[in-house]
């Protein structure tokens, strides 16, 4: 298989992940509008940024994982891309609270088909010593997601209206789902697992739900992920509104401004953490849990400023650099968590790590962050939210950092595997 077609199937993949957050994402810089038309709460809308999506998504992706790891991964990911984008394009019919709730949910059940595939088809098309350059290539397509869902969303609100929004971008999906299944290959599974992995191949569910419990690396980066994964989510979902509250600006102005701050601060982030973690783990493989734990609290430190400032370019100024740091652990932590399963158990491990992503870090940090705001709003006013955001990530990264030190400790000192020079270095990760 060609260098090139590689590098092909990976573009499609990450305008796939592209598309993924997009309809995720896009209700972020709709909530506003939304919660005018219904008067919903803060509460309510956290329950529709986070709860409404993660519920089924996490609940189905366990059997689609599962389905994934025995099957063709490209023709799940094209049918769920299908499935996701559609419902997107629903949410714009909804009459209120419930029947929007609802079609949050099949938005989500569609979603839960799209990473753990895509993770999968990439550790098959992709060595380990080039994992971590891969998934920083593919977590550009997250960014481009966010800041891009961000700037056309604003605009086609405040041109369309919200609900011919969701519409808009849902109809892309459907067709890049049927481009996918007809010009992707399905690689041969576990084609570069050496080792403890390649005895991993696909076996009884059971027995594969205890080689993950019984994998500390496993355990340990899942859980760090989630951590990490709530202060995304709490920024992706809440900055928009916190602009709207707090700055003289239009609803697409926001989805401008914000939306390219996304993209100046989020596409170095990735691309950078995955070459330098490339780098730094021929020299020790726990800088691959390193990495995250230093980025993390740096990326909050430099949140605190943004959500204290008092004028619009210095709050997107130290944004853009909080985006640009918060970034950097991507790679490392996808890559992390692709080399320490065996090639049965890749989509299946992927998708716990997302599930517990999406119960903590997706349904649980903007609700709270929802709860909190409305209890502070009587004292603070429009500055709840941003204080309500401020202790959510704070508490989440310290617990972040924590959890990837703890990870750290998994792991034995050396080397990670090298593939790329052709030798045969022991990658140095223990699974108790």
């Amino acid at each position: 298989m060609s260098k090139y077609y590689r590098y092909y199937v990976l573009i499609i993949l990450t305008v796939v992940s592209m598309v993924n957050i997009m309809d995720r994402l896009i209700m972020s810089i709709l909530l506003e509008d939304i919660k005018a038309e219904f008067a919903m709460t803060d509460t309510q809308l956290g329950l529709l940024a986070g709860l409404a999506f993660a519920l089924f998504y996490a609940l189905m992706s366990i059997p689609i994982a599962r389905w994934a790891d025995v099957s063709n991964r490209k023709n799940i990911l094209a049918g769920a891309l299908i499935i996701w984008s559609g419902m997107t394009a629903l949410c714009g019919a909804a009459t209120g609270f419930v029947s929007l709730f609802l079609a949050r949910l099949g938005v989500g059940i569609g979603e839960a088909g799209g990473s753990p595939p895509s993770y999968s088809i990439m550790a098959d098309y992709f060595k380990p010593s080039e994992r971590a350059r891969a998934m920083g290539i593919y977590f550009t397509g997250a960014v481009l997601g966010t800041g891009g869902g961000l700037i056309v969303g604003g605009l086609l609100g405040e041109w369309l209206g919200w609900r011919m929004t969701f519409f808009v971008l849902g109809v892309p999906g459907v067709l890049l789902g049927v481009l996918l299944y007809f010009t992707v290959k399905e690689p041969p599974r576990g084609r570069y697992d050496t080792g403890n992995q390649a005895s991993k191949e696909a076996t009884d569910l059971k027995r594969t739900l205890k080689s993950l419990a019984r994998n500390k690396v496993y355990v340990r980066v899942s859980i760090s992920f989630a951590m990490l994964t709530m202060v995304g989510y709490a920024m992706a979902m809440w900055l928009a509104p916190i602009m709207l509250r707090n700055f003289d600006v239009s609803l697409g102005k926001v989805g401008l401004y914000l939306g390219i701050t996304y993209i100046c601060g989020g596409i170095p982030g990735p691309l950078i953490g995955g070459y330098l973690t490339d780098y730094m783990v021929k020299l020790d493989s726990r800088w691959r849990a390193w990495i995250p734990a230093i980025a993390v609290l740096c990326s909050v430190s430099t949140f605190w400023f943004c959500l204290s400032a008092e004028s619009l370019w210095e709050f997107l100024g130290f944004f853009a650099l909080t985006y640009a740091i918060f970034m950097i652990p991507q790679g490392a932590s996808m890559s992390l968590l692709q080399s320490s399963v065996g090639s049965g158990e890749r989509a299946l491990g992927t998708s716990f790590a997302l599930l517990v992503n999406s119960m903590v870090g997706l349904a649980l940090g903007p609700l709270l962050i929802g709860i909190l705001s409305d209890a502070l709003a009587p004292s603070y006013g429009v500055k709840s939210l941003n204080y309500a955001l401020m202790t959510v990530c704070g508490i989440a990264a310290l617990i972040a950092t924590l959890c990837y030190l703890w990870t750290s400790k998994a792991m034995l000192s050396g080397p990670d595997l090298d593939e790329s020079t052709g030798n045969a270095v022991e990658q140095r990760t223990s699974a108790a």
